[in-house]
């Protein structure tokens, strides 16, 4: 990692907690925007095993940490070891932001709001558009909290039925038009002829052997497809061979990022300069 800048004794910590955390592009993207600022902060991973959760939380407080971002597994599990949730981490179910306002821990999520950005980013508007979502756990959490709130139609389809009925009992609340899809259908001619947007937020695609979350055999050039993993993943590389216009995940985990800086230090994030720290890490992954 590049030197960040000398730490002194009112250096201000930032970091994550994750298990496992060595795969991180957070802080290259953290200390780079610091390094731009000026500001006298840094930012350091921490592994930190589910069993020292309690412990890592209780070190924030007594180490003066600023803050930090939330990774799995820890996600859900830490919202009931803050001071204080934030309206729309509450009702997504999971933390990925703590900011340590003089001892006072505060949970917040960005994930949601820094996917829409990056669909804002790319020229893609949901407003009044029909959605598939692939997945119901954390990262669909997020997603379809923001989702719900500018899409017609959002349809969850998952492997695991229970979960995306119970997701979708959730969104319910925000979207009346909240529905359950069986994941074979949901790759069918017939269902993706009346989709236009379509999200994969399972961790298929994180290796390259990876099955498909569904088949691509009925995309096509009407369909914008988006993948919450920051890579060309083979979803995407199938969906595009079909004609439809693709957006990985690295839009987000910028977006994301530029609303955490903006928690911890109250400054306005230089976007381009974290856009061109992480890229330059994405580009030789």
């Amino acid at each position: 990692m590049t030197a960040i800048r000398n730490i002194t004794g009112s250096t201000q910590t930032t970091g994550i907690f994750g298990y496992p955390v060595a795969h991180t592009l957070s802080p290259f993207m953290h200390n780079a925007a610091f390094r731009e600022l000026g500001l006298d902060f840094c930012y350091v991973p921490f592994l930190v095993e589910p069993d020292m959760l309690a412990a890592a939380v209780a070190g924030l407080r007594a180490m003066h940490i600023r803050g930090v971002n939330i990774t799995l597994p820890h996600k859900e599990n830490i919202t009931a070891m803050l001071d204080l949730v934030d309206q729309e981490a509450h009702h997504i179910g999971a933390v990925n932001t703590i900011v340590n306002d003089n001892g006072t821990l505060k949970g917040f999520n960005t994930d949601g709001r820094g996917f829409m950005m990056s669909l804002s980013e790319a020229g893609v508007d949901v407003s009044g558009k029909r959605v598939l979502m692939l997945g119901a756990g954390g990262a669909a959490r997020a997603v379809g909290y923001s989702l719900c709130k500018e899409a017609s139609s959002v349809y969850i389809a998952a492997r695991t039925a229970s979960r995306a009925a119970g997701l979708c009992s959730h969104l319910g609340s925000i979207n009346a038009n909240v529905e359950c899809i069986g994941l074979k259908e949901s790759g069918s001619d017939k269902f993706l002829s009346g989709i236009d947007v379509i999200i994969n937020a399972t961790p298929l695609g994180l290796e390259q052997d990876d099955p498909l979350p569904i088949a691509a055999d009925a995309i096509n050039s009407r369909h914008v497809v988006c993948d919450l993993i920051y890579k060309m993943t083979p979803f995407l590389k199938a969906a595009a061979q079909k004609g439809a216009r693709t957006i990985d995940g690295s839009g987000m985990l910028l977006w994301q990022g530029v609303l955490c800086f903006e928690l911890w230090t109250g400054r306005k994030a230089p976007v381009d300069v974290m856009r061109l720290a992480l890229n330059s890490k994405l580009s030789v992954k």
